[in-house]
Order: structure tokens, then sequence, then C-alpha cells
């Protein structure tokens, strides 16, 4: 079964999607540190910039207020 990371929306269809490899973790291991907990607010605001500057070829300014708007309708930052 497929769930979604709270942090990022990335689907997580197998066990090594999760956050150390635990599927009852709701965050995948993008958005976990080493030691298996989550990432900051702001961590995931610059992971998600990158990211979208990477892979879509977008400049960082335009970036970070497409991330910033996307993680307003995330789980894990809806409310903080």
């Amino acid at each position: 079964m497929t769930s979604t990371c709270i942090a990022c929306g990335m689907p997580m269809s197998r066990p090594d999607d999760h956050a150390m490899g635990d599927p009852d973790k709701d965050y995948c291991f993008h958005c976990a540190h080493p030691d298996g907990t989550m990432v900051s607010r702001e961590e995931a605001r610059e992971g998600l910039t990158a990211f979208m500057v990477n892979t879509q070829g977008i400049d960082e300014a335009a970036a970070r207020e497409a991330v910033i708007e996307l993680m307003t309708k995330l789980p894990a930052w809806a409310t903080d």
C-alpha cells in the first residue's frame, strides 16, 4: 500500500521509502535525520527548494515560493 510523506508529499510504496525503513514512520527517508527524527520546517523548506531547482530548472526564488505554498498543504507543516 502506498502512503504519502507528511513532510514533502513523496509517495512511499516500499518500506525503504520510509524513514529508517520503518513503514510505521509517516515521513520519508529524505525527510529524516540519520537518527530517524524528522527534519525541521526550515530543513524541509531548503531541501524541497533545492529539489525543485535541480529537477524542474526554475530559479531559486520561484522554487522557494512554490515550496512555501506546497508546505501549507502538507500535514507536518499545515498547523506549524
